[in-house]
């Protein structure tokens, strides 16, 4: 059984052109390569500050690209799974609706 430490959770984030950065809510910051996560680099700016905390803060997901992180994975250290392709948009017209 794991006790999950409610200080480890995330207030807000913010991003630079390289980095990632996490401000937990017990005022800690964690900051990491933007290429760690290769959808959040592909995207832009906009898809990057979209995102939805959840689970208390615990879990962060990007819906616009399908990203979805858990800071306890960030704290140590895990990157995106070797061979993560950055997001891309689907080409136009891939959707209809009847």
């Amino acid at each position: 059984m794991t006790i999950l430490d409610t200080r480890d959770a995330v207030d807000h984030i913010t991003f630079s052109d390289k980095d990632i950065s996490f401000a937990l809510v017990d005022g800690r910051v964690l900051t990491v390569p933007l290429d760690w996560y290769p959808r959040l680099a592909g995207a832009t700016p906009e898809q990057r500050q979209a995102y939805r905390l959840a689970g208390n803060g615990r879990y962060i997901h990007w819906p616009e690209i399908d990203e979805d992180l858990e800071i306890s994975g960030v704290l140590r250290g895990n990157r995106a799974p070797e061979g993560s392709a950055a997001w891309t948009p689907p080409p136009h017209g891939a959707f209809k609706l009847d």
